[in-house]
């Protein structure tokens, strides 16, 4: 039995895919869910979300053995093999696996061993490499009980993302209402689906291979990369522009979603507020996000205490019950109890 590995991404930074992780983490473990979140992003913001500057700097110089993403890999660019993940624990229910600048260079290994992964002999050590994300997660998972894993990504589709959605049962697409999301949009369905193909392919090739009665307790993940659908950012006036222009893009969202991520076609016309693969509108929070920051809490914690009074208090009410509302979401999208 596997934990579902849940991954946001889009190839198009700036949709506020880190911060929308983060409260999503604190959300499930309010609900009694048991939480690992894996930062895979080789710029870690995710990671200075969850730990101070002095903490990450120690993990950082230390270097300990299994201490970061990075950490759990490296013994796989020499002659040994995946370290035990060391998480830190959050809070109850909460637990991270840091992110690590150094990650970017495990790109070169990555990538070098995706044309091995289709050889005709020493496939272990290839499809070894190329699974490790997916073998870390899960003896992550495994330490703690968790019920669900949240991943962090950086926007792009490179060889560390490719290794990551591979290890992925559910992808949640972030978005910005504007033609560069759409873009990214339209190049990230087709791009799963090679990605998952692909993956396919190297998977039967091993079950061909010889090696696998000499290798029978290796697992290896299916590459399901389900998407369960996509979250758009609501309209802010700072974004100092006219609203129309945010409705222009943001009511293209639905076709360009079923065409580029599903492969279908749209049958009738449906505004994005509408659409059931829209799983929520993403607020502007304005002035809690600095406060919550300042605070290091999400910001449907903010108390009194830390500033959030009057319509700031409001305004922390209505962000827990719409990050509640799409955690549950999530959870029916994909199964989880």
């Amino acid at each position: 039995m596997t934990t579902p590995i849940l991954t946001f991404f889009n190839n198009k930074g700036g949709v506020g895919k880190t911060s929308l992780i983060y409260h999503l983490a604190w959300m499930y473990a309010s609900l009694r869910k048991r939480v690992v979140i894996v930062d895979a992003d080789p710029q870690a913001n995710l990671t200075a979300a969850f730990l101070d500057e002095d903490q990450i700097e120690a993990l950082w110089e230390n270097q300990s053995v299994g201490s970061t993403i990075f950490q759990c890999v490296k013994p796989l660019t020499g002659v040994g093999d995946i370290a035990e993940p060391l998480l830190q624990t959050i809070s109850t229910d909460l637990y991270l696996l840091p992110g690590d600048v150094n990650l970017s260079g495990y790109e070169d290994a990555l990538s070098a061993e995706w044309p091995n992964s289709m050889g005709d002999n020493n496939l272990y050590r290839p499809m070894r490499i190329l699974s490790s994300f997916w073998q870390v997660m899960q003896r992550a998972a495994d330490k703690v009980q968790a019920d669900i894993i949240l991943v962090d990504i950086g926007p792009n589709l490179g060889a560390i993302n490719r290794s990551v959605l591979i290890a992925t049962d559910f992808v949640v697409i972030p978005l910005g209402a504007d033609l560069f999301s759409l873009q990214g949009l339209k190049n990230l369905g087709p791009t799963l689906r090679s990605w998952k193909n692909l993956w396919v392919k190297r998977l039967n090739n091993w079950k061909d291979s010889a090696e696998v009665s000499t290798y029978s307790t290796f697992k290896l993940p299916q590459g399901n990369m389900k998407p369960v659908g996509y979250l758009c950012q609501q309209h802010s006036v700072r974004l100092d522009r006219p609203v129309k222009a945010y409705d222009k893009w943001v009511q293209k969202i639905p076709e360009v979603y079923r065409e580029s991520v599903l492969e279908k076609k749209m049958t009738k016309k449906v505004k994005t507020e509408d659409d059931p693969y829209c799983l929520a509108t993403i607020k502007h929070y304005r002035s809690l996000i600095p406060m919550a920051q300042e605070h290091r809490k999400p910001i449907f914690n903010l108390t009194s205490a830390d500033g959030a009074i009057g319509s700031h208090s409001v305004a922390v009410q209505d962000a827990r019950k719409d990050f509640k509302k799409l955690a549950q979401t999530i959870s029916t999208q994909i199964g989880l109890k």
